[in-house]
């Protein structure tokens, strides 16, 4: 017999057990279907995979759990398994038991992006890192070309059948391409027609635009992005500020809507309410599969970042959406660090040393606008030692990162077009600006630096036969070989020839 404080004590923690977003739906009666996060558990209970990575070094794959039941990952085994390698995130597990997992995203109707023809790239493992209630974990980082998906899928709403669904996202990366989505859509990767998908987007592309100039949760409904309403904008959609959000669809027979919020504060507006749009939308034609990053039809040019999110199966209240919304702003979600290893200081000037074996007396350097290693020293021509010199700036998309100007052209940066490294002039665009920043960690071989494009995080400033690149481990170009990648992405920071 337990002595009445031991009950007392068991007592107090059952009462302090905290509900997660699927027990919040399912006491609504709208029990979640699929459960998607590789930040935390969904469930009070949950104790199982989050998410899958795989390592750049050997191929290795390990599962990341929470650290606790219906806690946070456990980022730290994350870092250890990566250490001094590179991973990617290979599966993301369905917390409901439903088997519902995103996997790489096969090839579809829409052959748009770097992987065209062939599967998806995977998302960079350590390309979002965030906290919870400061506890570090790590999202999912979608470039274009990137996208997971499941077309063989277990409860997800088919037809007309209602459905919710919650994301929460980066309230401030995205573009204007298609499509950034997380929810249902067609099960063999083709357009299949009006009606066939209903997904949260999140971005500023389409027709049916919010109010301002975007970002905007919207959905997917196949063949449009909607912001609500039937015409042309809805000035109740409210272009995202924050930069944590949380995004909710949700639809019924004749009846849909869209509801937004801050995930670090406040509470869920409703931006839409009322009846489907004309044109082969009412009824819905829903197909059941699960698509993140991408479009229905594997459109995958646009860029976003993803922490959790889940389906339901029925139609939550606003009620319920409401309860799940405080769940998430508890969790309170923050910006992490996205540098490592020596330091690398901004209004500097640098040079960067190759380090591998073949190539210690080489320098990353440029002829004209391409960037190249090139043997360097002190009695090297002045124009040689100049172009292999660079200022350190803050990093043009993120000022906490870095941007590398050539000393010889004032105004002008390295940066990636197509994976290969180019001296451009800042021409202020959004895509020069991401192009052009770097975020540095420690060398994968242990010397330096390494670093890791912010855009396309899984890339790194790699030479290759003397030429520059932003290189992935192991990725479908030649210059992506695993063969020397650690080496060839290590440089040592020095000071600039002049």
């Amino acid at each position: 017999m337990f002595p009445f404080s031991s009950l007392l004590a068991l007592a107090l923690a059952a009462t302090l057990v905290v509900a997660g977003p699927c027990d919040i739906y399912a006491s609504g009666g709208t029990p979640c279907v699929a459960a998607h996060s590789t930040t935390r558990a969904l469930f009070s209970a949950y104790t199982g995979s989050l998410y899958q990575i795989k390592r750049g070094s050997d191929g290795a794959t390990t599962n990341i759990a929470p650290l606790s039941a219906g806690g946070v990952a456990n980022a730290a085994a994350q870092d250890s398994f990566c250490a001094s390698t590179t991973c990617v995130i290979s599966i993301i597990y369905d917390q409901t038991g439903r088997n519902n997992h995103l996997t790489q995203a096969p090839p579809g109707g829409a052959a748009q992006g770097p992987e065209a023809g062939g599967l998806d790239s995977l998302s960079a493992a350590d390309g979002a890192p965030v906290t919870l209630n400061g506890q570090k974990a790590y999202g999912v980082f979608v470039p274009p070309g990137t996208g997971y998906r499941n077309d063989r899928t277990n409860g997800i709403a088919t037809g007309d059948a209602a459905q919710g669904m919650y994301a929460v996202m980066d309230g401030t990366h995205f573009n204007d391409d298609c499509c950034f989505d997380y929810g249902n859509a067609e099960t063999n990767a083709q357009d299949t027609g009006n009606g066939h998908m209903e997904a949260i987007y999140f971005g500023n592309a389409g027709g049916n635009k919010g109010a301002g100039s975007g970002p905007w949760v919207m959905a997917d409904l196949e063949n449009g992005l909607f912001s609500g309403g039937t015409d042309g904008q809805n000035t109740n959609n409210p272009s995202i500020t924050s930069r944590f959000v949380t995004a909710v669809v949700k639809g019924e027979p004749h009846n849909w809507a869209i509801r937004s919020g801050n995930a670090a504060s406040g509470a869920l507006t409703t931006a839409f309410s009322g009846r489907r749009p004309n044109g082969g939308y009412d009824p819905m034609q829903k197909e059941g599969a699960i698509i993140l990053g991408i479009g229905g039809d594997n459109s995958d040019r646009a860029r976003g970042t993803f922490y959790e999110g889940v389906m339901t199966s029925g139609f939550p209240s606003d009620a319920t959406e409401n309860a799940v919304q405080a769940n998430v702003v508890a969790a309170k979600y923050a910006t992490a660090s996205l540098i490592s290893g020596p330091a690398v200081t901004v209004g500097s000037t640098v040079s960067l040393r190759a380090t591998t074996s073949c190539c210690t007396t080489r320098f990353l350097a440029h002829t004209g606008t391409a960037v190249n290693t090139q043997v360097v020293s002190s009695s090297s021509a002045s124009a040689l030692k100049l172009s292999a010199s660079w200022n350190v700036v803050r990093g043009l998309a993120n000022s906490e990162c870095v941007s590398f100007e050539s000393r010889d052209t004032p105004g002008s940066f390295i940066r990636h077009s197509n994976y290969k490294l180019f001296v451009n002039a800042n021409d202020n665009s959004k895509l020069f600006h991401e192009d052009s920043t770097f975020c540095p960690r420690a060398g994968l071989n242990g010397q330096g630096n390494a670093f890791r494009s912010w855009n396309f995080p899984a890339h790194y400033i790699r030479h290759f036969n003397a030429l520059g690149y932003a290189a992935a481990n192991g990725g479908p170009s030649d210059f992506d070989a695993a063969t020397s990648f650690n080496d060839d992405v290590s440089f040592v920071v020095g000071a600039a020839f002049a």
